[in-house]
């Protein structure tokens, strides 16, 4: 317990990443992210929330990056503003920050999260970069040395994959254990969840050599990836891959030493 006190002083910023399943946060104090933490929200803000945020000391600022709507940000705005007396600052994506330019023509149409992350990876990570976010949806952003953004792709999520082809269905849901070794399956079940496993990391190999190969590449090429579901696509992407877990959270706090 003095150990979580310890790292729930007062005077650090509050980073909340709330994504579409999940809520991530971490104490910001003297520029270092403390330990990360995260609940399961299901759209509401759960008891354990209110359990782990006993043990922080009111922080000196909050600032959130949401992509689960209008209606969670309103939750965290009532719990920070009676807990803490603090209110939220919600990150909204630029055109333009830290080096990093927007290849959307509407900026804001791209998620806050993919928008930390690119900002983050691009500061943390040197040449040409792939970033791989594997939540409720998986999301591909390719990033330039120069910190052009390109552009990038969205597929479902792998639950969202599996519940579409298992949908009335009376097939059991299977995590394949052996797709390292043997990446195709015998029975159904395993072959759709093998299946929902291969198409984001083939996806993502493709896109990863073609910006490797690309007129102007840059001789170094990250592939970095994140996300919930990060651990179970690992070992089937290349060797050079890069598990950054907290990718989001350190955009976050850049904006957060901004501002």
């Amino acid at each position: 317990m003095p150990e979580r006190q310890e790292q729930t002083a007062a005077g650090a910023d509050l980073l909340l990443d709330v994504g579409n399943t999940s809520l991530r946060w971490a104490l910001l104090q003297d520029g270092r992210l403390g330990e990360v933490r995260s609940v399961r929200h299901h759209g509401g803000l759960p008891i354990d929330l209110h359990a782990a945020w006993d043990l922080i000391a009111p922080p000196q600022r909050i600032f959130v990056a949401n992509v689960a709507g209008e209606p969670m940000l309103a939750a965290l705005r009532r719990v920070c503003e009676t807990r803490w007396g603090r209110r939220p600052s919600p990150i909204l994506t630029e055109a333009r920050a830290f080096g990093v330019s927007n290849a959307y023509a509407e900026p804001a149409y791209l998620g806050v999260d993919r928008w930390l992350a690119l900002l983050a990876a691009h500061r943390h990570f040197p040449g040409d970069k792939l970033i791989v976010d594997a939540g409720t949806a998986i999301t591909f952003d390719l990033l330039e040395a120069s910190g052009q953004h390109l552009g990038g792709l969205i597929l479902p999520g792998i639950e969202a994959m599996r519940d579409r082809l298992l949908g009335g269905t009376h097939i059991p849901r299977v995590e394949p254990t052996d797709i390292v070794g043997v990446p195709w399956a015998a029975d159904t079940a395993t072959a759709i969840g093998a299946g929902t496993l291969q198409a984001p990391t083939a996806l993502a190999e493709r896109l990863y050599r073609q910006l490797r190969e690309r007129p102007g590449a840059a001789t170094a090429c990250q592939l970095l990836l994140t996300g919930g579901d990060a651990q179970r696509l690992r070992p089937i992407l290349p060797s050079v891959t890069q598990m950054v877990p907290e990718l989001v959270l350190q955009g976050l706090a850049l904006r957060a030493e901004r501002d």
